[in-house]
């Protein structure tokens, strides 16, 4: 098995019901914060770690997910003509070469592990990165880029990893430590959604992994978990006791839950915030709002 990580899969595959009616029609993975929708966000972190094959599990009705990705000629000639090549640009950063992306279907819902094992013909006996576009990351630095570097110097399953409330654990798939070495955290396993009380710590798994072959021939044995899915971190938690390392990967920067409407909001405040063109104009609603409360109380 070689190091270099080129390819990623997207479980894109859900059906957003936390979206509805939104989604009814609109896959959740473009819906937009502030001008670019969830999917490219994750599609630019996965460019800035060097992923050069992307690879797409859908499901009926993402069609419009499909198309956003290709090219649109019409569009782009009217930019052309009326001279903004700044927007054409733009444009142009959204589209895909030939044979860069590839889509799989999942027919049913079976959970994450699942769906990563829909792409195992396509991987092959590569490492391979998972991005989860709920989860969307404000870094300097992108996250699977930092875990890329990290995983380059300790190959081996690896995932992102974030503290969390001790009453939020039985949200997350939680990592049993090992050895705490700051950024890198060894793992003695994992478990998925531990009943309260139960976690073996705080240190939660969010959506980026850098994965081996060996997870994929352990999501072949199709093993179901919580939930009666079969998950991804029963096939991490299994290959380790096949005699792989697990880590886990402290990240630098602020993760936003966009699969809650909650977090999706907070993004698309932080996102638009950071924009020169935005800030001052919301940054002055939001302190209108804030003092308008204020003073009815």
């Amino acid at each position: 098995m070689r190091n270099k990580v080129t390819k990623a899969i997207f479980p894109v595959a859900g059906l957003g019901t936390r979206f509805l009616p939104a989604t009814k029609s609109v896959p959740k993975e473009i819906m937009t914060l502030v001008d670019r929708p969830l999917v490219q966000y994750a599609i630019d972190e996965a460019r800035a770690a060097g992923i050069k094959e992307f690879i797409f599990i859908t499901s009926r009705g993402k069609g419009a997910l499909e198309d956003y990705f290709d090219n649109a000629p019409q569009l782009e000639q009217e930019l052309r003509r009326k001279g903004k090549d700044k927007l054409l640009e733009v444009l142009k950063s959204t589209n895909m070469d030939s044979g860069e992306i590839a889509y799989m279907r999942q027919h049913k819902p079976l959970g994450l592990g699942h769906a990563v094992w829909c792409a195992r013909r396509l991987i092959a006996n590569e490492p391979f990165a998972v991005i989860l576009p709920d989860d969307v990351i404000a870094a300097d630095k992108p996250c699977l880029a930092q875990m890329v570097e990290a995983f380059e110097e300790n190959p081996g399953n690896m995932v992102a990893a974030m503290e969390v409330p001790d009453d939020q654990t039985s949200s997350y798939g939680i990592l049993d430590i090992k050895d705490d070495m700051g950024a890198l955290v060894s793992t003695k396993g994992m478990v998925e959604k531990p009943k309260a009380g139960t976690a073996p710590s705080n240190l939660a798994v969010i959506g980026r992994y850098i994965l081996t072959p060996t997870v994929l021939q352990q999501l072949n044995k199709k093993k179901a978990g919580a939930g009666g899915e079969i998950q991804l971190t029963d096939a991490i938690a299994d290959a380790r006791e096949a005699g792989e390392e697990v880590y886990g990967f402290r990240f630098n920067g602020r993760r936003f839950d966009c699969g809650s409407k909650a977090g999706f909001l907070q993004a698309t405040v932080a996102f638009a915030l950071e924009r020169e063109e935005l800030r001052d104009e919301l940054w002055g609603y939001l302190n209108d709002i804030v003092h308008a409360d204020k003073a009815a109380q």
